[in-house]
């Protein structure tokens, strides 16, 4: 495989080795429960971890390449336990996490994109999104009546709109990739077992019980229209320089492993260099460096 230039990203997402990487056309049903003999996913997570540090510091000293990285799942998939535990080991000088919630009124006023753009990624930067865009063809797809707030008088023809927001998400993130943003999509996928176990569990543990709502466990009544809109989203916007990864998520160390495996490989791949050095003369390099060794010697005098 010839080794990634600057500026392509498909060549870095092709170096990605992953099962659950989603194909652009017939994107098939995926797993909740991963493969067994996998050993203890949490120790592999915290090796993986570590060797993603070096990466992310040549990221933020290259400023070459900005990386975004986008989390959607049903409730209880447990996106937020792996933004925790993927990026607990890296520095946070470079690391922008956003969640999005329910539109303010002002986000309503605006494109439906315009709220996770103004949130974008500098190049050097990870830019980690909690929810997205992509609730504008889950969510808004299965609630079609949500639209009555972003619109003003009547609500526009779904047969025409669903397409035209498809389409403005692929050349969003085409516009994205070609400024040099590496772009990877996960979604977490839970069984409708697993989920409603987590919801048991969230009610009957005390500690847990602030996380539980009834709102969620009336919007898994939908669970047949969100699997049909995630299919369809998949199929629209998994594309070679933005694809979708759809990990297990039943077992929570084997998906929070997988993710940070998925982001290392990118990292690695991403042609990174460090910026040019100040060029210092001999002579005043060996001044300065006296210089600073007669400090250390100082500081350490009785």
């Amino acid at each position: 495989m010839t080794a990634p230039v600057p500026g392509d990203v498909e060549a870095v997402i092709a170096a990605i080795d992953s099962p659950w990487r989603v194909p652009s056309e017939n994107p098939g049903t995926f797993p909740f429960v991963p493969p067994g003999g996998m050993g203890d996913c949490k120790d592999r997570l915290q090796k993986t971890r570590q060797a993603l540090r070096p990466h992310q510091r040549k990221l933020y000293a290259a400023k070459q390449f900005s990386v975004l990285l986008m989390f959607q799942a049903l409730d209880a998939a447990g996106k937020d336990g792996v933004i925790r535990e993927v990026f607990e080991d890296l520095d946070p000088v470079n690391v922008n996490v956003t969640a999005f919630k329910r539109p303010s009124e002002r986000e309503l006023r605006h494109d439906f994109l315009w709220r996770t753009t103004v949130a974008l990624p500098e190049r050097g930067e990870i830019a980690v999104f909690n929810r997205s865009y992509y609730e504008e063809v889950l969510a808004v797809r299965v609630h079609p009546q949500f639209l009555d707030a972003q619109y003003a008088g009547a609500r526009p023809d779904q047969a025409t709109l669903w397409p035209a927001r498809y389409r403005a998400i692929r050349e969003h993130e085409r516009h994205l990739t070609t400024a040099h943003t590496l772009i990877l999509k996960f979604w977490l996928n839970v069984s409708p077992g697993k989920q409603a176990e987590r919801f048991l569990e969230r009610l009957d543990t005390p500690e847990k019980r602030w996380k539980f709502s009834l709102g969620d466990v009336r919007e898994s009544n939908h669970r047949a229209a969100y699997d049909e809109a995630v299919q369809t989203m998949f199929a629209e916007t998994s594309r070679p320089w933005a694809p979708w990864f759809c990990v297990p998520a039943d077992d929570h160390w084997y998906l929070r492993w997988q993710v940070a495996d998925i982001i290392r490989q990118a990292m690695e791949a991403l042609p990174l260099t460090y910026p040019p050095v100040e060029e210092i003369p001999a002579e005043q390099a060996a001044e300065v460096r006296a210089l600073l060794q007669s400090r250390i010697a100082g500081r350490n005098d009785p």
